[in-house]
This record gives C-alpha cells, sequence and structure tokens, in this order.
C-alpha cells in the first residue's frame, strides 16, 4: 500500500461513520503526500458519444490499441479484487473504465481504489469491449483533477420535494438526466429563435436594464439605488421603449433578447425575473407580428422537438399551419354566453364580472373590466395556438386604435393551452395621442393602480421627430421552453430559480 494510501487509511478508521469527514481526510493525506487533489487542465481527446459512435461495430470481447483520453465524474464503482469497474460520465454520456492492478502497478492501484463516487479524474487507456458486449477503456493511467467531498445522493432522482433539486441544481443535473435534456432544450430553443429572427434581417441589440422611468408594460417593479447619480432607477419590466427609439433612430428591425423583473407573485407560470424576446419592425403591422411570431415559434419547436405536433400536459398542440385570429369580445360570448360591449354601463359590466369572481376595483374602466372578464371566462379554453385581437384601449397603452372603434386597439395576445405566450402591437407612433395615454396612465396610478406606467418625456420627445409606422412583439421564453419540454412549472425551466431562505 502507497504512503498515500496509509495515511489516508488511518484518518478513516476513526471518523469512518461520516462520509464527509472520510473524504476530508483523503483530501488532507493527499497535499500532506505533496499531491494536488484538484489538478490541472487535461487535454482530452475524445468525448464519450464520439467513441460510442467510433466502436459500434467493434465485437464482443474485442480489443485495441486505439490509444484515448477521456475525462469525467466518477458515478459508479465495483471493485473485484485485482480488477476495478468505474462508470464515468462527461457532458455527452457514460463509459465503463476497466482496471486492472497488472497494468496500472500495485501504487496506482492502490490510489484508484481510494477514489470516490463523485470524484472527476482524466484517464488514458486503449479501446476494447467485453466479453459481456460493454464498450470500454483499458486504463494505464489516470489523473485526479477534482476530490469531490460530498457524496452524491443515492435518492435525489425523483425526489419528491423539488424545491431541494431547484436549490442543489448542480446535483439535480448530475443525479436526473432528463433535467439536463430540458435545458438543452432551452438553449436550442433561444439559438433556433436567436437564428430565425437574424435571418429575417433583424439585428440583435442590447438596452438598459436600469430604467429611470417605469414604462413598456403595466407591472410592480423592483427599485434599486444608483450610488454615483444618487438616484433610484427600476429594473426594467420590458425592453419596449428603448427599441422603439431605435425605430426613430433609423433602424428597421430590431430585436432583443433579456431578462425582465417584475416584484410579482411566483406560481408555475409566473417568476419575477424572466426572460423575453421583443422585436419591432418599421413599416410592419399586426399580420406582419402574427407571420414572424408563428415562424420563429415554429423553428423553435423544430430544433428542440423535431416537430410541429407536440403535447404538453396530456393536450395535443397541433403548431403548423395559419393560426386562427379571434376578437376578445368574440371570445367571451362563444365561452360564456354573456354579451358585452361598450355600450353597456359600467355597473352592468361590475355585474358580469363579479358573477365569474373577479373582484372589480374603482380604479377599473370598462376596457379593464371587459379583459378581466375574458381571462375569467375564456383564457383557459383557448388551447391550441390562437391569436386574440382587439383589445381594449384601457389595457393597451401603446398600441394604435382601431379605426373604427376608438374603445379598441390593433394588438394580439397569442395563447396556448390557456396561457399567453406573445403580445403584438400596432405600435403607437402619434405623440400627442401616446401622451395622452401616460398621462391617464398616471392618473390610474393616483387612484391606487400600482402597476400604471409613468410618463416618460424622452420617449414622447423621441416620438416627436417622428417613428414610422410600425409593428412590434414580444414572446416569453420561459413559457416557450416549458411549452416545448412538456414542464409543469417555469422553476423547471430555470435553471437557478429564486427561493426562500434555506431551513438552518
Amino acid at each position: 500500500m502507497s504512503e498515500t494510501t496509509s495515511t489516508a487509511q488511518e484518518g478513516i478508521d476513526q471518523i469512518e461513520d461520516d462520509p464527509i469527514e472520510v473524504r476530508r481526510a483523503k483530501r488532507e493525506a493527499l497535499i500532506a503526500a505533496g499531491k494536488n487533489p484538484y489538478g490541472h487542465a487535461f487535454a482530452y481527446s475524445h468525448h464519450i458519444d464520439e467513441l460510442d459512435a467510433k466502436y459500434a461495430e467493434l465485437p464482443d470481447g474485442e480489443s485495441t490499441e486505439d490509444e484515448v483520453q477521456i475525462a469525467g465524474r466518477i458515478m459508479a464503482k465495483r471493485d473485484q479484487g485485482k480488477i476495478m469497474f468505474l462508470e464515468l460520465r462527461d457532458a455527452t454520456a457514460d463509459i465503463q473504465l476497466f482496471c486492472r492492478i497488472n497494468t496500472l502497478g500495485e501504487e496506482a492501484y492502490a490510489e484508484l481504489k481510494d477514489l470516490d463516487v463523485g470524484d472527476w479524474i482524466g484517464a488514458c487507456g486503449t479501446m476494447i469491449r467485453t466479453r459481456r458486449g460493454q464498450l470500454s477503456v483499458a486504463v494505464e493511467s489516470f489523473e485526479l483533477l477534482s476530490k469531490s467531498l460530498r457524496p452524491l445522493p443515492e435518492k435525489f432522482h425523483g425526489l419528491a420535494d423539488k424545491e431541494t433539486r431547484y436549490r442543489q441544481r448542480y446535483v439535480d443535473l448530475v443525479m436526473n438526466p432528463e433535467v439536463r435534456s430540458t435545458f438543452e432544450a432551452r438553449f436550442k430553443i433561444i439559438s433556433a429563435i436567436r437564428s430565425y429572427m437574424e435571418s429575417q434581417g433583424f439585428y440583435e441589440v442590447e438596452t438598459p436594464i436600469l430604467h429611470p422611468i417605469l414604462g413598456g408594460a403595466n407591472a410592480k417593479p423592483f427599485i434599486t439605488h444608483h450610488n454615483a447619480l444618487d438616484k433610484d432607477f427600476y429594473l426594467r419590466i420590458a425592453t419596449e421603449l428603448h427599441l422603439k427609439r431605435l425605430l426613430v433612430g433609423g433602424f428597421e428591425k430590431v430585436f432583443e433578447i433579456g431578462r425582465q423583473f417584475r416584484n410579482e407573485g411566483m406560481d408555475p407560470f409566473h417568476n419575477p425575473e424572466f426572460t423575453t424576446m421583443e422585436a419591432y419592425q418599421a413599416y410592419s403591422d399586426l399580420e406582419g407580428m402574427m407571420e414572424l411570431t408563428q415562424g420563429y415559434i415554429q423553428a423553435a419547436a423544430m430544433a428542440a422537438c423535431g416537430t410541429l405536433q407536440i403535447t404538453f400536459q396530456g393536450n395535443e398542440i397541433d403548431l403548423s399551419g395559419e393560426w386562427p385570429r379571434k376578437s376578445m369580445i368574440q371570445l367571451i360570448e362563444e365561452e360564456s354566453g354573456e354579451k358585452v360591449d361598450f355600450g353597456m354601463s359600467r355597473d352592468e359590466l361590475v355585474r358580469i364580472a363579479e358573477k365569474y369572481g373577479v373582484k372589480a376595483e374603482e380604479a377599473w374602466g370598462k376596457g379593464r373590466l371587459i379583459a378581466e372578464i375574458f381571462e375569467a371566462t375564456a383564457e383557459d379554453k383557448l388551447i391550441q395556438p390562437t391569436f386574440v385581437i382587439d383589445h381594449p384601449l384601457e389595457v393597451s397603452p401603446l398600441a394604435k386604435k382601431k379605426p373604427d372603434n376608438e374603445n379598441l386597439t390593433e394588438r394580439f395576445e397569442l395563447f396556448i393551452c390557456g396561457h399567453e405566450y406573445a403580445n403584438a402591437f400596432n405600435e403607437l407612433n402619434d405623440p400627442v395621442d401616446q401622451a395622452e395615454r401616460f398621462q391617464a396612465q398616471v392618473a390610474a396610478k393616483e387612484t391606487g393602480d400600482d402597476e400604471a406606467m409613468g410618463y416618460d418625456d424622452d420617449y414622447v420627445r423621441a416620438l416627436e421627430y417622428g417613428m414610422p409606422p410600425a409593428g412590434g412583439v414580444g414572446i416569453g421564453i420561459d413559457r416557450l421552453v416549458m411549452l416545448l419540454t412538456d414542464s409543469a412549472s417555469i422553476r423547471d425551466v430555470l435553471l437557478f430559480p429564486h427561493m426562500r431562505d434555506e431551513a438552518k
């Protein structure tokens, strides 16, 4: 037995009931012997999936002289005396390491026996397939790259307490391969959207996260303080107003993929920190945004799923073809049988809203009431992709009015499986009208609507220089990932969701 192993064993004999302390003792023994338990760069020659493909036809019991170098985490260890089998996992797959004392020598073999499940190693050897048909690397040498001080949990897979898995996402990714697949799909979805937008001639841009004025959406903000300017700022709730300033400046097609922050509640479809893609196109309109939205969602579906026919929480969804357009008021009447319009009194609309469980607030006008009735009666019935059009002006302060009905706007929201996925406008480019809308938002805030926007003087000034007619659209990336990975909660598609403090 080597001096290193002997020293480690002395410590282990004293603390064998505490696996973390056993591993710490091994770490200390390595350091005492002049060895670095946290390694250095390792030049691997292959990923494991490349070896699987290259040697797929290697017959059982066959050996090669093909030398390879691989690196990864030990996921299992089986000791059979003078032969040891390790399961090694890298970023692509798992492979068996076939280790013999006769090849490694007694000292190296003793060090190999001292390794733990969870340790990261680099291994050099030749490719073989065992008589039982297992593709393996016959190890000729190895080196420890990182010592794991905590044992991997045996029962982490399928853990009922998902909060533990969210909190320790790093362990979740190690123990649950399907979780890794979800995030690989997320990366493909974002990449596909970016590629599609660029193929349509859009420039990807970056706009500020710190905003001096609340704007671009109706939401409660996070507030922070800018020390150098000695002024409070809001974390952005939308990228809209800065992106449209770029249209004023002469850019024709722009988009941004980025984080938004809304200081609101959490549920399976909402998280205070989330990712969106917003896009604006000069000279376009609502029809152009519908075509664009179908395009990037279908591109994302093909990248993540390889098909436009998907399943979400038991619902069969068809993302192909042309998606229908239906007005908000039409859907209320279809789904509830209630007739609503702006010719009705506010009291009549309040009565209908309360009939469906909506608690009407004093600050709400007819438009907000109609929007709330739609949410209560029709939203969850929209399973197949549907563009909901003709939104009330009161809830659409940045959209153009319909020419034939000033109570409504040229806006759509895309609904799938009862949830909103995209929101689009014929963008308002009349600075006088926009100033009046901002003033109405300020008035709403003064009467208690803490989600109303502020008055953005600079944005009005930008519009006064002239913004071309334009279409604009925003989509929630996290929800789209949920849809395309059949994930029930937004936390399942966020690598590191925010959590309440861990109990001590």
